[in-house]
């Protein structure tokens, strides 16, 4: 059971050896919603799923005619990607074919942001056998391993069971308690500018939630796109927290996507599983009741 990263050599042998396994791709361009799926039509590893950040793995909610949009109540998040009900997330694996004993691995072209998001959602469904393609799409394709633009035959239809959450999902109410409490110690993926207010491309307000500290996900890679070694992560977090107690970490970023690298580094680097606030900035900055913090 591979429960974090698994390598393609790694993914290679469990499809030699016939291993009850599903294979999803999550590539996805926050600019352009439509270019992930393109991109999986025209080259992805044989047998992959796509797994849209959209429709897949947020609950999409409905737009009025004026534009205005409401999540759906039963979301489990607000914020520009909410997540959906665990109950709904299950159907959608049980519709993809996804049964409880198969190892799933999950892979993007974007450096993890995106495929991480399906990673957690799983861990989160009470499913511990998932891991990241470490490199994603680039490595396996730099290992010589077949992309295929072929349309996928459909799956039976599985009967994913939800199990008890695996990872923690903290909501805007958690993060609002823990203000000022050293029970909490927030961690922001998102790049530095926008950390710091100077840019907010996509949100209406910018800056950060009071007291959060600014690791940008991107930190995570080494130059070819995989994790770095796991003592270079514990040191690098160890220096982020300052002696900050980690198993109180509570990390975001944007939307509650970017944010899933730092809690995989972390785990990489030997520390407890830490919890995601899905709602993130996006949901933080949407009530003025809320302080906003900028530099």
């Amino acid at each position: 059971m591979y429960t974090t990263l698994i390598s393609v050599e790694q993914l290679r042998a469990l499809q030699a050896a016939g291993a009850p396994l599903m294979v999803f791709d999550c590539s996805f361009d926050l600019m352009n919603p439509a270019a992930g799926q393109e991109q999986y039509r025209k080259g992805h590893i044989p047998g992959a799923v796509y797994a849209g950040l959209d429709t897949a793995l947020s609950d999409p909610g409905v737009v009025d005619a004026d534009g205005t949009h409401h999540p759906h109540p039963d979301a489990e998040s607000g914020g520009r990607h909410p997540l959906p009900s665990r109950e709904k997330f299950a159907m959608w694996l049980s519709g993809v074919g996804f049964g409880n004993a198969m190892q799933a691995v999950v892979y993007d072209r974007n450096g993890a942001n995106y495929c991480g998001r399906l990673w957690w959602m799983l861990k989160w469904a009470g499913h511990g056998a998932v891991a990241v393609l470490d490199g994603g799409l680039q490595a396996w394709q730099a290992a010589g391993g077949a992309v295929t633009g072929e349309e996928e035959p459909a799956h039976f239809q599985a009967n994913f069971a939800l199990g008890p959450p695996l990872r923690r999902l903290a909501t805007t109410a958690d993060v609002e308690r823990g203000l000022d409490s050293t029970d909490q110690v927030l961690v922001d993926a998102r790049a530095a500018p926008r950390f710091r207010g100077e840019i907010e491309p996509l949100d209406p307000v910018a800056g950060h939630i009071p007291g959060a500290l600014n690791r940008p996900f991107s930190q995570n890679m080494d130059a070819d796109g995989r994790f770095k070694p796991a003592a270079q992560l514990r040191s690098e977090f160890e220096q982020l927290l300052a002696g900050r107690d980690p198993a109180a970490v509570v990390h975001h970023c944007g939307s509650g996507v970017s944010a899933v690298p730092n809690v995989i580094a972390m785990e990489l680097a030997g520390f407890a599983p830490t919890a995601l606030y899905a709602g993130s900035w996006s949901e933080w900055c949407r009530d003025p009741k809320h302080p906003v913090a900028k530099g």
